[in-house]
């Protein structure tokens, strides 16, 4: 628009901090059709010594750009340790639960069901057993230790 308006290229190209003005041209100087009537006329009155009238840029009417107000998405948030629940597709509902296991890992138990509340049934006795496995790894490790650090004495 300012370009239509008659604002040299090396002005704007500083006002929009590029350091070509060739970037700006590139970018921004679109040929408008009134920017062709006028170099039409200005050829016309330089080659053709005719007083052809210069075409003003047409006004441009602001439109009405009233955004709604924005309600970002949150989602309900589970509690840590009580897995997760994602519809695969219209029929298909996956339940996840990634503890960390007695050696520090994080691993991945999924279980998949056709109804949300099937899953979340599941979901629940899975982290009940997996909770349970975890623990007893956990003694079975201790134990071993407890043998290992006897054996080194």
């Amino acid at each position: 628009m300012a370009l239509e308006k008659g604002m040299d290229i090396k002005s704007l190209s500083s006002m929009l901090g590029h350091v070509s003005s060739a970037t700006t041209i590139d970018i921004y100087s679109h040929i408008t059709n009134t920017m062709q009537r006028q170099a039409a006329a200005k050829i016309d009155r330089q080659i053709g010594g005719t007083e052809a009238p210069i075409p003003q840029a047409e006004e441009r009417v602001g439109i009405d750009t009233y955004q709604p107000e924005f309600e970002p998405y949150k989602p309900k948030v589970r509690k840590s340790g009580t897995g997760c629940v994602t519809m695969i597709n219209d029929h298909l509902f996956e339940g996840r639960y990634t503890p960390t296991n007695a050696y520090g890992k994080r691993e991945s138990h999924n279980i998949y069901a056709k109804t949300r509340e099937e899953c979340e049934e599941k979901l629940a006795e899975l982290i009940v057993q997996v909770k349970a496995d975890i623990k007893a790894e956990k003694e079975r490790l201790k134990t071993v230790n407890e043998s290992f650090t006897l054996e080194i004495r």
